[in-house]
């Protein structure tokens, strides 16, 4: 602050004497501040806080309310406190002195003036004040500055956790998509063993079955030995029941087949390559994963699944991802229904698909669970939030998701819940990902 500024303050000068009056003005006048003046408090109060001066005489002998008065008021209204005012008067005691400090003057002059001491005393403190407004600018900024950067850091180290997350899910996907693919391709070589040779067990069962018929038909009063050995073997009943029996492997070595093809299907999770893909494939190739999950249990039914498939094309995507996507949504879904079971409300999850425009296609997986309020529904994107107990999940499943279907299909995610009505899910994708130079990161709608 140089003196030129100092000088070119505004300084209200408060009197009862027109004398006094007249004596300040014309000095700091022709120092070059600009000066204002009152003759009593009252009067001294409108003019701050009509035009709040830089710096204040204050006289403390007045008519009305005396200079203490008048200056109390100040220092309590947050918009004149931090005013500097300087007493003027010829009481020159001590304890006025005191007083005066007590309540907030930064100096005390007394009368008769000498005029070098009280420019002094005035540039000093108009030099004080301003400078302690300076350093509390600067302190605003700089504070300012420190909660940006420490926004940024936090923004940084959420960031950083979230990709350390994502990295970890990631490999431990792709070593579980490994490690499935294994051991889908050692099943797969047996089953297909066995389901090939119970065509020909059934066809030699049947030829066997025929013989033994035509045996009983030619020699219906077989001898002894051989009637005892036929009600040893209950041969009625083997007849009966050897071929149900074939006929039971061969619907679980389907079963198993299916299963293999599920899981070969599913454990594409690292798979870099974009590639036109039947998303109702990869729907009923998570939902036969999720079969456990979904039957039956002691506490409760089985749950219903939906499909209400559209007529879509298939979708340039990375497949085993977008696997991932309806694999954390299915698993919430049921978690939000076996919330639900105490309820007696029937359980179903019901999945939609549909084309939306020329360019896009819509999946929606809905439940009839418990719901969400809406401050949790607006933070189910968010990584590492989590409704569940500790140990029960990481709050990164649905961030996850989240960046698969935006960042890397260039898609929307949407999350609709109401309480009391059910959790619905809905992701919209492009048809063809080539169209896009670079992702594009897409706003959250909750």
């Amino acid at each position: 602050m140089n003196v030129s500024a100092i000088d070119s303050s505004v300084i209200l000068i408060v009197d009862d004497n027109p004398a006094n009056l007249d004596v300040l003005s014309d000095f700091l006048d022709d120092a070059g501040f600009e000066v204002l003046v009152a003759q009593d408090g009252e009067s001294a109060l409108d003019k701050v806080r009509y035009a709040p001066p830089d710096l204040i005489l204050l006289d403390i002998m007045m008519p009305g309310i005396d200079g203490f008065e008048t200056c109390r008021r100040l220092k309590n209204d947050a918009k004149t406190a931090d005013i500097p005012v300087i007493f003027t008067s010829a009481l020159a005691d001590t304890v006025d002195k005191v007083k005066g400090l007590s309540i907030g003057a930064v100096d005390y002059i007394t009368k008769p003036f000498q005029q070098e001491e009280v420019l002094a005393r005035v540039r000093l403190h108009l030099k004080l004040y301003f400078l302690t407004q300076q350093l509390a600018e600067q302190n605003t900024l700089l504070e300012e500055r420190v909660r940006e950067r420490t926004a940024k850091l936090n923004q940084a180290l959420e960031d950083l956790q979230t990709a350390q997350v994502q990295l970890v899910q990631s490999e431990k996907m792709s070593s579980l998509g490994q490690l499935v693919a294994g051991v889908a391709h050692e099943i797969n070589n047996p089953v297909n063993f066995i389901f090939g040779n119970l065509v020909h067990a059934h066809e030699y069962t049947q030829n066997i079955l025929e013989i033994v018929q035509l045996y009983q038909d030619k020699y219906p009063d077989p001898d002894e030995d051989i009637q005892e050995v036929v009600e040893d073997l209950e041969l009625d009943f083997l007849v009966e029941d050897l071929p149900k029996l074939l006929k039971s492997m061969q619907v679980g070595a389907e079963r198993i087949r299916e299963i293999v093809l599920s899981l070969r299907k599913f454990s594409r999770i690292d798979e870099a390559e974009l590639k036109p893909v039947d998303i109702h494939d990869g729907i009923d190739t998570t939902l036969m994963i999720l079969h456990n999950r979904i039957k039956a249990k002691s506490n409760r039914p089985e749950i219903e699944i939906v499909k209400d498939y559209g007529d879509i094309p298939d979708v340039e995507c990375f497949s085993g991802q977008l696997n991932q996507v309806f694999m954390n949504l299915l698993t919430n879904a049921i978690d939000a229904l076996e919330e639900e079971r105490d309820s007696g409300q029937p359980s179903h999850i019901t999945v939609r698909t549909r084309c939306v425009g020329s360019n896009e296609v819509e999946i929606s997986i809905a439940d009839t669970g418990i719901g969400m309020e809406d401050m949790v529904r607006s933070q189910v994107f968010n990584p590492f939030f989590t409704t569940k107990p500790v140990g029960k999940g990481t709050g990164m499943g649905l961030a996850i998701s989240y960046s698969i279907v935006t960042e890397k299909h260039n898609g929307h995610m949407e999350c609709r819940s109401q309480p009391g009505q059910g959790t619905e899910f809905v992701i919209r994708v492009p048809l063809f990902q080539s169209q896009y130079a670079e992702p594009q990161h897409q706003e959250q709608t909750v």
